[in-house]
């Protein structure tokens, strides 16, 4: 999106709710939604049932972390768009928005950039053994071999799982090392791979081959717990692991005992499998890994540069105001859908 889109007001006052947002405020949607007649009403739901008394009377809702169900769906009576605040829907239920024929956006190509070079760097930091090295000094101890081992990156394998756009935007940058890509994704043309100069591979081939796995898949019920215990068991010894994908796409469990039994070398996760954002009560001890030295974890930071998170505000409350004031959105998610209904 590079220019806004100028809106005739609706007389109406649409009102728009925001269901839950972790920036300062929300003027940057708010000028967006008053530019096109809306009112905006602002949450911080982290359950449903937080929903449910604003839901009759909503033209639109956008989300960030809180669910809106079928529970909350069918609460609404003048809804017309459910705009999400980034690029996965599994917290919207598009099948039974489609059903009571609401609009499904999303906000896409905003933060590609900014997950790659986050993948780039948890894998570097790890793979040179940097929080080792940064622990030891600062205890006094200067020696080069607190962190032994470290392997040189060239010439050894890097596995992706999920090669999209953000998976793409990682085997360049990671070529850029020397390491040799191979990936699974039974949804690329192998053509595709293949200009990547990319190795298309089975999830066994990729687990047996790979030093360095670096995770991009999205949260689907075929990806929940992709890898898990038997998983872990077919990696290499003193593989890698780094998750700037979905955090219930790793079975938290299983990974804390691939590490603690020293199989796995080490792991970074953008997000662990709980999702703290999505809880309304969260604590560290409430998963082992976070006892672990050699995990790295941030807080689903991966897509946030001050750039990005911009975009992502704009671009979603634009989609909505577009829908509001009859034109056609950027990015919808089930109007092929409703098109057949």
């Amino acid at each position: 999106m590079s220019e806004r889109p100028v809106f005739r007001p609706r007389s109406d006052k649409p009102k728009v709710v925001i269901t839950d947002y972790d920036f300062e405020n929300v003027a940057v949607e708010t000028e967006i939604l008053e530019a096109a007649g809306a009112e905006v009403i602002a949450l911080q739901s982290k359950c449903e049932e937080d929903l449910f008394h604003v839901a009759p009377d909503c033209a639109a809702m956008i989300n960030q972390y809180a669910r809106i169900g079928s529970k909350t769906i069918s609460r609404m009576q003048k809804c017309e768009v459910i705009a999400r605040y980034g690029v996965g829907v599994d917290i919207v239920d598009v099948e039974t928005a489609t059903k009571n024929g609401i609009l499904v956006t999303n906000v896409q190509d905003y933060c590609t950039e900014e997950v790659a070079d986050h993948a780039v760097a948890l894998w570097l930091t790890l793979a040179r053994k940097l929080p080792e090295y940064d622990r030891a000094t600062h205890a006094g101890i200067w020696k080069w071999q607190s962190g032994q081992p470290v392997y040189r990156l060239r010439g050894r394998t890097m596995g992706i799982v999920s090669l999209g756009k953000i998976g793409q935007a990682i085997v360049s940058r990671a070529h850029a090392f020397g390491v040799k890509v191979i990936a699974y994704d039974p949804y690329l043309a192998v053509e595709k791979a293949v200009k990547l100069d990319v190795e298309l591979v089975s999830k066994d081939d990729l687990l047996a081959r790979s030093d360095y796995i670096l995770m991009q898949a999205p949260m689907t019920p075929e990806t929940h717990h992709f890898l898990s215990d038997a998983e872990f068991s077919a990696m290499k010894p003193g593989a890698i692991l780094v998750n700037t994908g979905r955090g219930p796409t790793i079975d938290n469990k299983a990974l804390y005992q691939a590490l603690t039994k020293g199989h796995l070398a080490a792991a970074g996760l953008d997000d662990p499998e709980e999702e703290p954002a999505k809880r309304s009560n969260w604590s560290p001890k409430d998963n082992p890994i976070f006892t672990l030295p050699n995990v790295l974890v941030t807080p689903h930071a991966a897509y946030y540069s001050e750039e990005s998170i911009h975009a992502a505000r704009v671009t979603a409350a634009t989609q909505v105001a577009k829908v509001l004031t009859g034109q056609e959105p950027d990015y919808t998610v089930n109007a092929k859908a409703l098109a057949k209904t």
